[in-house]
């Protein structure tokens, strides 16, 4: 029987969500033990190779982690491990070309780099996943990203969404999750969609479930757990993905891409 952690990883198991050829090779990297969950992040070498194109072989991606210049940072801190998680809303910033991204999904459940500004680089939304108190009577939060906050807002609890300053890891605002606000969905057969909670279900005993309405007045239900509030009311905090987070059915994309066709040979 195998003992301790596993640390390697065929492609073939790799999550759809990287998006992975076959034919690249037998072997993948194998996230790091780190904030995100396996199935729920993508190491650092698959974005630098694969997403964004730095690199050919994971060699130059050692080489490039490795410089004293700390060129790749993840929430404002310089990361050099390898394999380390890289999860929804994290932020990724680049010194010398001037870049950030945040990590997000498309409506197909697969990762995505949205480029975003340098002010939007300064924040990152997280979940609070637990509402608790410790010993001596602490009160305290854990949000998505394994980060624990003592003494937390008393209106915060479980589902609502804070905004994180990076720099200072402080809490600068937090949203409640309430029919009106805008909601990106994180899990589910709607992953990546975004619309306007409507209602929620209360089932004692099981997964609550939530209501959700697209911009195209499109409406689906999904459980609380895959509800991530971004915003009050019907302005977003971030930057959306290109699609916007809408769902489309192939006839639709069919009418899209010829309305789209016709507008080229007007102009």
């Amino acid at each position: 029987m195998a003992r301790g952690p596993k640390k390697h990883m065929k492609r073939i198991t790799a999550p759809k969500s990287w998006m992975l050829s076959k034919l690249g090779g037998n072997w993948t990297t194998r996230p790091s033990q780190g904030p995100h969950k396996l199935r729920e992040s993508i190491p650092l070498s698959i974005i630098l190779q694969h997403k964004l194109k730095y690199a050919l072989y994971a060699r130059e991606v050692q080489m490039i982690l490795a410089d004293k210049d700390g060129n790749i940072k993840v929430d404002g801190k310089v990361r050099s491990d390898f394999g380390y998680p890289v999860g929804l809303m994290d932020v990724i910033t680049i010194d010398k070309t001037r870049e950030n991204y945040r990590v997000l999904y498309d409506v197909s459940g697969k990762f995505i780099l949205k480029s975003i500004k340098p002010e939007e680089a300064k924040f990152k939304l997280v979940k609070v996943t637990q509402k608790k108190v410790g010993p001596n009577n602490v009160p305290y939060i854990v949000t998505n990203d394994a980060r624990t906050i003592r003494y937390p807002n008393p209106e915060i609890h479980a589902n609502d969404v804070l905004k994180i300053d990076l720099e200072t890891g402080k809490v600068v605002d937090f949203i409640k999750e309430e029919p009106g606000n805008i909601c990106y969905i994180v899990g589910g057969n709607n992953i990546g969609r975004v619309g306007l909670i409507q209602h929620r279900e209360r089932h004692l005993g099981s997964f609550d479930i939530v209501h959700v309405k697209d911009s195209n007045g499109k409406h689906f239900s999904t459980r609380i757990n895959n509800i991530f509030t971004i915003g009050k009311g019907k302005k977003s905090l971030i930057s959306l993905p290109d699609d916007n987070g809408l769902y489309l059915t192939a006839l639709e994309k069919k009418q899209a891409r010829e309305h789209h066709e016709e507008q080229q040979q007007k102009q």
